[in-house]
């Protein structure tokens, strides 16, 4: 006869397999600030995103395995394609991505012999701050509805605390950024001082006047952004 393992450590196996694959991973940061939001990502690679556009308004990010959540991001554009087209891009809804994706996730964690290893957020901007929606999901399925701020990775915890004690809400890109990568240094007992050629940054800024509001932060303009902030602290 087959051993019978009960469906409580089957989940709780599957949980703590996920949860490890994540740990290994670098931090990435999502923050609100004045204009819009900002995702800072401690990735050395130019060709290996973990950040990207879904939609027009609609922003990704991620951590674990790359090959698992580029197959979630994809299927996110897919799908924010396919409704836009077939109706109106108004109705492409980062509610309705989160809810996607909290399907897939779960269908896959609990139908499956082996979970994703990925926690990702997406996040939509609006025309003001009370507006923008920020939804982080686990390999599980389940969904957080986030504000101000949201950090995912293994060192998230560390992280977070610096945020929490730092954040205010109406601060400048240039702020916001500063104080992102100040968090994602403070992942060890031992802080560490990023550079430009360590993180991945894009925004979704409202101010923008077409309606794609992601841009990335690359080259000259990341360096003058984190010389600003370190001028001004």
């Amino acid at each position: 006869m087959p051993f019978y393992v009960s469906p409580e450590q089957i989940i709780k196996d599957k949980a703590d397999y996920a949860r490890k694959g994540i740990a290994r991973g670098r931090s990435v940061a999502v923050l609100q600030f004045a204009d819009g939001i900002v995702f800072v990502a401690e990735n050395p690679s130019r060709a290996l995103h973990k950040v990207s556009e879904i939609y027009d308004r609609i922003g990704f990010a991620a951590v674990g395995k790359y090959n698992e959540f580029e197959n979630l991001r994809v299927a996110g554009i897919r799908l924010a394609d396919l409704r836009g087209y077939a109706f109106d891009r108004r109705d492409v809804t980062v509610r309705n991505l989160a809810n996607a994706y909290a399907q897939t996730l779960g269908t896959i964690f609990t139908e499956t012999n082996k979970p994703y290893e990925v926690e990702i957020v997406v996040a939509e901007v609006g025309d003001s701050s009370r507006a923008d929606q920020m939804y982080r999901l686990t390999f599980d399925g389940s969904v957080g509805d986030e504000h101000g701020f949201v950090v995912m990775g293994g060192s998230a915890e560390a992280i977070s605390t610096h945020l929490q004690e730092h954040y205010e809400a109406d601060a400048s890109l240039a702020d916001a950024l500063r104080l992102a990568v100040s968090a994602l240094g403070h992942d060890s007992e031992e802080p560490r001082t990023l550079t430009s050629t360590q993180l991945e940054v894009a925004v979704l800024d409202r101010t923008r006047a077409q309606s794609r509001k992601f841009r990335r932060v690359t080259g000259t303009a990341l360096e003058s952004l984190l010389s600003e902030t370190d001028a001004g602290s």
